[in-house]
């Protein structure tokens, strides 16, 4: 196969990884983590620079919005569903509960990061929540 005509990327390991970069824009894949698993969400961040596209092409995955006001105060679980295409807008606060077999592909800038993302701790009383909800979801 001609490499300067297609390059074919994937990857089995767990958490984020950057596949393919171009120009201003990156494609990556999210795969479980234990930073991920329920008991551990306690904080969503936001991207103050960019959206971000999420994809799930395998598992079960629920987008949690927490809005777009400086704290978070309520959350808005999104059921993702394999195929379809969830653009989370700039200064949107969020996190991701997804199974231990799941595969997102992520699009966003190139140079989406720590200095242009913000993180937001979460009350007891949301993350309670946040995790009931994810519990019922997952099983």
């Amino acid at each position: 196969m001609n490499t300067e005509l297609i390059e074919i990327k994937n990857y089995k390991g767990f958490g984020y990884q950057s596949l393919v970069s171009y120009g201003a824009w990156r494609v990556a894949v999210l795969r479980y983590l234990d930073e991920l698993n329920i008991e551990n969400i306690h904080s969503m961040e936001r991207h103050t620079a960019t959206d971000e596209v999420f994809i799930l092409t395998f598992g079960k995955a629920m987008l949690i919005l927490g809005g777009n006001d400086v704290h978070i105060s309520e959350f808005q679980p999104v059921t993702m569903n394999i195929g379809e295409i969830y653009n989370i807008k700039k200064n949107t606060w969020h996190t991701i509960i997804m199974s231990k077999d799941a595969h997102i592909v992520i699009v966003e800038n190139d140079d989406t990061n720590k200095e242009n993302s913000e993180t937001c701790l979460l009350t007891d009383f949301l993350s309670r929540e946040i995790q009931v909800q994810g519990n019922q979801f997952l099983h």
